[in-house]
């Protein structure tokens, strides 16, 4: 784990952001829903167990992203691709990729009025969706969250080889948030397996690949309480509750 100097405790945007007319924004992501995105982070550091059956855990994941569970959202995080947890400003929440941007994805993936639908408005301006990890192994990222919504991810949810029988959840630098081993019916084998290949060679692979090899790995500084810290290297497991 490395700390980041002159941080006392947890940054809730742990990313460059700068204020306009008295409103923050992401100036690298500017469709981010800045707000938003900070209020998935603080619930997603007081998540204390994602160990439980997969169903009740795929619950506290959509509600950390400020999603509703419904018909809308029964394919978040319960297949290969659709694993990133993006919070957009309202001017982007309807863009269509219709300039084929991201070029695995159509390019009419209208998903406005499904995240209208499914945002909880109490957690913030603007809204959430699972959006596709497609093209999160390119540097720059070019999956749906950065290319057509102009936006960070709150997370991604990452599966571990060689078994992926845990998951991560990484942040917008592929950065360790939280990890969690589930129980039940799961997303299928082959889902997993390539959920971690679709990230494969990119930095959100990163923290899966070391935990793979039993190395230790970076934490987000959102969840990091880098005073208790001090640049010290710690064991993955001893720092955080739930991890």
């Amino acid at each position: 784990v490395r700390a980041l100097s002159g941080m006392a405790g947890p940054n809730d945007y742990p990313f460059e952001l700068e204020v306009k007319d008295s409103v923050e924004y992401d100036p690298v992501y500017p469709g981010t829903a800045v707000g938003r995105l900070r209020g998935v982070l603080q619930r997603v550091r007081e998540l204390e167990n994602l160990d439980g059956s997969w169903p009740d855990v795929r619950r506290l994941l959509l509600a950390a992203g400020g999603l509703k569970e419904d018909y809308s959202t029964s394919h978040a995080f319960n297949d290969d691709n659709h694993c990133d947890l993006t919070t957009m400003v309202d001017g982007v929440s309807h863009n269509s990729n219709s300039d084929g941007a991201v070029s695995v994805i159509s390019r009419r993936n209208q998903l406005g009025p499904h995240i209208q639908k499914a945002s909880l408005p109490e957690h913030g301006r603007g809204g959430s969706w699972s959006t596709c990890t497609n093209g999160a192994h390119m540097t720059p990222p070019n999956d749906v969250a950065h290319v057509q919504f102009s936006s960070r991810v709150a997370f991604k949810l990452v599966w571990v080889p060689p078994n992926f029988e845990e998951f991560l959840l990484v942040d917008d630098e592929g950065r360790l948030l939280k990890r969690g081993a589930p129980t039940g019916k799961l997303p299928s084998l082959g889902a997993r397996q390539r959920n971690f290949a679709l990230v494969q060679g990119g930095k959100y692979a990163t923290a899966a690949e070391a935990i793979a090899r039993g190395k230790e790995t970076e934490y987000s500084p959102a969840v990091l309480d880098t005073a208790q810290v001090c640049n010290d290297t710690l064991n993955v497991s001893e720092q955080l509750p739930g991890a």
